[in-house]
C-alpha cells in the first residue's frame, strides 16, 4: 500500500477552508461489450477524441472511463438484472444538471461532423446527485479531490436504499469513496435511479486484489436488510495508449 508523509487534508483546517469541490451531479453511462470485439478501437476513439472534448464543458470537472475484464466479473459479489450485462462504464462529474444541455448540443454537433464513428450497446444511463465523500488517511489528500487522484480502478456499487459507506475507506487499497443518490435522468436518456445509491471506491491497489476484501465487506453490509446490492464489482481505469491492456 502507498503511504505518503504529512497530516491528510481532513485534518487541516486551512487547507480545507481554501475550497472546496463544486462536483454535485454524476452522469453515469453503462455499456456491453462491443458485439464484433472492436472494444479497443471503441476505447482508443472515446480516449483521444470523443472524452477530451467533453471538457469545454465549463461545468464538467473530471471524467473516469472504467472496464470489466473477465477476472473483475469474477470477483463481483453482486450483478442483479442488467446490471450484470456491464463491462464498460463512463462517468462525468458535473457541477449540477444544468450542464446536460449544453452536453447533449456536443454530442450532437460532434456526430453531424462525422465524430461518432462507433458505438457500445447501451445497457442505460443513471444520474445521480453528490450524497457524500471520504478520503483514507493514507491517502493525505482530501475527500474533495480523491476523483482527480491518480487511480488503478474503481470498486464500484449500485444499491437499492441508502446507508453510508464511509467505513469503506478502512479497506486496504481504497484511497477513498464518494457516494451518489439516484435521480431521473432527461427525457433523451430514459434512465431512473432513483433510490438507488451508487458508489465508487477509488482504488490505488490492483482492483481484483483489493475485491476480495470488498466484497467481504458487501456482504456483512448487506447482511442487515438495510440496503440491497444489485452491483458490487472491481474495475480497471484505462491505461492511456494502452488501448488493449483492460478488455472485457
Amino acid at each position: 500500500m502507498i503511504h505518503l508523509a504529512g497530516t491528510p487534508s481532513e485534518q487541516l483546517p486551512d487547507v480545507l477552508a481554501t475550497g472546496a469541490t463544486a462536483i454535485r451531479y454524476a452522469f453515469i453511462s453503462l455499456s456491453g461489450r462491443e458485439p464484433a470485439g472492436r472494444d479497443a478501437e471503441y476505447i482508443e476513439w472515446h480516449s483521444l477524441d470523443h472524452r477530451p472534448e467533453q471538457h469545454r464543458l465549463p461545468q464538467l470537472r473530471v471524467s473516469l472511463r472504467l472496464v470489466s475484464t473477465p477476472a473483475c466479473r469474477q470477483a463481483r459479489v453482486a450483478s442483479a438484472d442488467h446490471y450484470d450485462r456491464v463491462d464498460h462504464v463512463m462517468t462525468y462529474l458535473f457541477t449540477g444538471e444544468d450542464a446536460i444541455p449544453g452536453f447533449n448540443d456536443l454530442g450532437d454537433a460532434l456526430g453531424v461532423g462525422g465524430r461518432m464513428p462507433l458505438r457500445l450497446p447501451s445497457i442505460g444511463f443513471m444520474t445521480a446527485d453528490m450524497a457524500g465523500k471520504a478520503a483514507a488517511p493514507r491517502a493525505v489528500a482530501g475527500a474533495d479531490v480523491i476523483p482527480f487522484r491518480p487511480a488503478l480502478g474503481v470498486y464500484l456499487i449500485v444499491e437499492k436504499g441508502r446507508a453510508s459507506p464511509a467505513d469503506l475507506i478502512d479497506i486496504p487499497g481504497v484511497a477513498g469513496v464518494w457516494w451518489h443518490h439516484g435521480s431521473k435522468s432527461p427525457d433523451r436518456y430514459g434512465g431512473d435511479a432513483r433510490g438507488l445509491q451508487i458508489t465508487y471506491c477509488y482504488l490505488d491497489a490492483d482492483p481484483v486484489a483489493a475485491a476480495g476484501a470488498l466484497g467481504d465487506a458487501m456482504l456483512r453490509r448487506w447482511a442487515s436488510g438495510e440496503v440491497e446490492g444489485l452491483l458490487a464489482a472491481p474495475f480497471y481505469a484505462i491505461v492511456p495508449f494502452e488501448w488493449a491492456r483492460h478488455l472485457p
